[in-house]
């Protein structure tokens, strides 16, 4: 008899209702596989990205969302050595299909064949998933399955915009906007840890007070404020040495002017749009880096992972809904009313 389970699926790209609950054939694991019974999954940008589509990028559809999720390992394939059944997990969210000189050198997200589970192949929104063993990562008894499922994606992000990608240095004066997002809470954490002073803006007083308890120096509420005009006094007119951006057409072009001679700004994603008006001027004036940035490799992963596991970073848990209710947390992320990370029960 052939073994089902539940899953979202989504067939077609569209709103909220193309997310649906089906029983589909279960995943094997096959050699240099293992497959996990999920506890937790994590709604991330990429997972409405998913349900709705980008222009110019293609899915395959039919798919399973979901590029983070933790739970227990239910059976391994041939050849795996350092996994067994039982062991708690969660899983590092890019994966490679082949060899390569990228992945063999430490740079997985470069390599030509790398993806993203929930997004190239099936996620971890159903109630099994099959993952290559090298993405496993083993989470401590003492710690969380719930928490280890709400970092691996926005802290691994954070992590290579800020260390691989900017250099983050003690003293560092920080710019990281939308401080609610998933990235933006790993990213204040991940600044404070390498000893930069921080600011980041937000949309409501209630969000700047949250991003004020996450370990930020200052916080300013853009939709009162003038956040240019409070990062010159922060940075007593010398500008900004970092600028986190992943909001795109409303920040990124103001960004330019914020930033102080040799300043970084790197950006991750463009929830305001992608296309804008950019003055080149104080680019080169200022000898500015303009730097674009994904996720980091398997190497970066497990330094986030220790530093998480060790309380260094804490994951930020905003709310919770059961798998059932997949539509109902994908309207809270679309709505941006959130701090943290919005979680799947399964």
């Amino acid at each position: 008899m052939t073994e089902t389970m539940k899953a979202v699926r989504v067939h077609e790209h569209g709103d909220f209702e193309v997310l649906r609950i089906e029983n589909i054939t279960a995943p094997v694991a096959v050699a240099g596989q293992v497959r996990i019974r999920v506890e937790y999954a994590a709604l991330n940008h990429l997972d409405t990205w998913v349900r709705r589509g980008v222009p110019g990028h293609k899915f395959p559809l039919p798919i399973t969302p979901g590029c983070d999720f933790s739970g227990v390992i239910e059976s391994i394939g041939d050849g795996v050595v350092h996994c067994k059944v039982g062991d708690r997990v969660t899983v590092a969210p890019g994966y490679n299909s082949q060899p390569s000189i990228q992945a063999a050198s430490g740079n997985h997200n470069l390599a030509r064949d790398y993806g993203i589970y929930g997004e190239t192949c099936d996620g971890g929104n159903a109630e099994l998933a099959v993952v290559n063993a090298e993405n496993i990562i083993h989470v401590p008894d003492d710690f969380s399955l719930r928490e280890a499922a709400a970092f691996p994606l926005t802290y691994l992000t954070a992590w290579h915009m800020l260390v691989e990608r900017c250099k983050v240095q003690p003293g560092d004066k920080v710019l990281i906007h939308a401080a609610g997002s998933g990235v933006s809470v790993a990213a204040t954490q991940i600044a404070k840890l390498h000893g930069a002073d921080v600011m980041v803006t937000a949309g409501s007083d209630s969000k700047c007070d949250k991003g004020m308890a996450n370990g930020a120096d200052l916080a300013v509420n853009y939709s009162t404020d003038d956040w240019q005009a409070t990062a010159k006094q922060f940075t007593s007119k010398q500008g900004l040495d970092i600028i986190v951006d992943h909001v795109g057409a409303d920040t990124l072009p103001l960004g330019v002017w914020a930033l102080g001679k040799g300043g970084r700004l790197v950006t991750c994603g463009v929830t305001s749009g992608a296309q804008m008006e950019l003055n080149l001027a104080p680019i080169f004036f200022k000898s500015l880096s303009i730097l674009g940035s994904t996720m980091g490799g398997l190497g970066e992963m497990h330094q986030v992972a220790k530093l998480v596991f060790d309380n260094k970073l804490s994951p930020i848990i905003d709310s919770e809904f059961s798998i059932d209710d997949i539509q109902t947390a994908h309207r809270k992320v679309a709505e941006r009313d959130v701090f943290g990370k919005v979680m799947i029960c399964l």
